[in-house]
């Protein structure tokens, strides 16, 4: 038995004629309603939006320069002390 969500929120469309027409020849392809179609297929490239701007891939001997940087950062540079000692007069 399908489990059903509570949908809280409403999200409203316009669109021209011909676009509707295609949504609901997609939706009546698919056994959805136009509602469900259109759901389901904005989520699916909403996840795929997010993914790509919040995942970092790196090739493998990229990933070992990544680790072997976070294993011996770099000193800190004279710009970088004085940001920290204005910080920490500002902290206070």
């Amino acid at each position: 038995m399908p489990t059903s969500t509570l949908k809280e929120t409403r999200l409203n469309i316009r669109c021209d004629l011909r676009s509707r027409k295609l949504l609901d020849r997609a939706a009546t392809y698919s056994h959805v309603s136009v509602s469900e179609f259109v759901l389901s297929h904005a989520l699916a490239s909403a996840e795929q939006v997010v993914r790509e701007n919040e995942a970092i891939t790196l090739k493998p001997e990229d990933f070992q320069t990544f680790l072997a940087a976070l294993d011996a950062p770099a000193e800190p540079n004279p710009a970088l002390q004085r940001a920290f000692q204005r910080h920490a007069e500002q902290a206070r």
